[in-house]
């Protein structure tokens, strides 16, 4: 018997009445009541009929170091583990807590082996998660593998999972291939957020220019004012200036000759789509563009819908995030100014 487990209180105890057998031929004394107690599999051996009608029942552990089993015995009386002997038994004892059915000691191990883990190493513990039935341990050897995937199929433990176990190589080539495909998916649902909130930004804009004005560009029944001070969105709004600027003055924005007099274009028209203030909206052409959207009554085809959708509710989601008062001054903002053409 190992020194710490024999430094263990054992006088207030009966004598014991089994002997856990190690693979060395080591015995370690124990108690048939507390075993059965804490482990449903242990149970079941006590119970269980012997061949040798004597009074000693022997339950032996092979496969793992002595060391192991006398902390996995320990654990059994004390209910803990040190993390000396989680480091160096620990897939020892995870083995053991899953065989005998120990889920608090399987978590301790779960999560110990885990901050453990190495790219040598991650093979094996993977083939053993999936033993153990260990799904935390699984995925976090997964994803090592997903991300380290060259450096691990250069080890032994890949080498040999290969010529062994190929539905296991073939379980963890899908894995692989799915996590690329969910980052691939994540990156475009990002770009395609950032588009869409860049919008939602230039929509505000559009009507912060047309109500209350912009350092160059606003309403023609204000009078002009050479110190105002740029908004807080001014990098999208200075951009939407010149784009204003150029549409008032280029002679093609109605042939639909010019790039960015279309831009102009499709940006009027999705205020008009997204916009809930038809009577009192003082956005150019709101008003004419929903006119339209009715008499089609499709309201623009199946994408052009999609993007309505998707701005308003990203331009929502903004909304949200700002403060309750600010929100209220934007609004009175809104309704209490207007225009119907610019002033440049």
């Amino acid at each position: 018997m190992s020194s710490h487990f024999q430094s263990s209180n054992l006088n207030s105890l009966p004598t014991p009445d089994v002997q856990i057998l190690t693979s060395n031929g080591l015995r370690i004394p124990a108690h048939t009541g507390i075993l059965a107690s804490v482990s449903p599999v242990m149970e079941n051996i006590i119970d269980r009929p012997h061949k040798h009608h004597s009074s000693e029942i022997i339950i032996p552990i092979p496969g793992v170091p002595c060391e192991a089993v006398s902390a996995f015995i320990q654990f059994l009386y004390s209910s803990r583990c040190s993390e000396e002997e989680l480091e160096k038994y620990g897939i020892h004892l995870l083995a053991l807590s899953h065989v005998y059915l120990i889920p608090q000691l399987k978590h301790k191990c779960s999560k110990a082996v885990g901050q453990r883990l190495a790219i040598e190493n991650v093979v094996d513990v993977l083939q053993l998660a999936r033993l153990c039935d260990s799904p935390d341990l699984y995925l976090k050897c997964m994803k090592m593998m997903a991300n380290s995937f060259k450096a691990v199929e250069k080890t032994e433990g890949w080498k040999f999972m290969q010529e062994n176990d190929p539905f296991l190589e073939l379980e963890i080539l899908q894995f692989i291939e799915e996590a690329e495909s969910r980052k691939k998916r994540t990156k475009r649902h990002r770009e395609e957020q950032r588009l869409y909130m860049e919008l939602s930004e230039a929509m505000d804009c559009l009507e912060h220019i047309c109500t209350e004005g912009c350092t160059t560009v606003g309403p023609c029944d204000l009078e002009p004012r050479e110190k105002r001070d740029p908004c807080n969105k001014f990098s999208i709004c200075e951009g939407l200036q010149l784009l204003i600027k150029h549409f008032a003055e280029c002679k093609n924005r109605v042939n639909g000759k010019c790039s960015r007099c279309k831009r102009m274009w499709q940006l009027l028209r999705l205020h008009s789509s997204i916009c809930d203030r038809t009577d009192s909206c003082r956005v150019p052409l709101c008003r004419q563009f929903k006119l339209k959207m009715q008499l089609e009554k499709k309201g623009g085809d199946t994408l052009w819908r999609l993007l309505v959708k998707k701005v308003a509710s990203a331009r929502a989601m903004s909304s949200l995030s700002l403060p309750k008062r600010k929100r209220e001054e934007q609004r009175e903002t809104i309704h209490d100014h207007g225009i119907r053409n610019f002033r440049l």
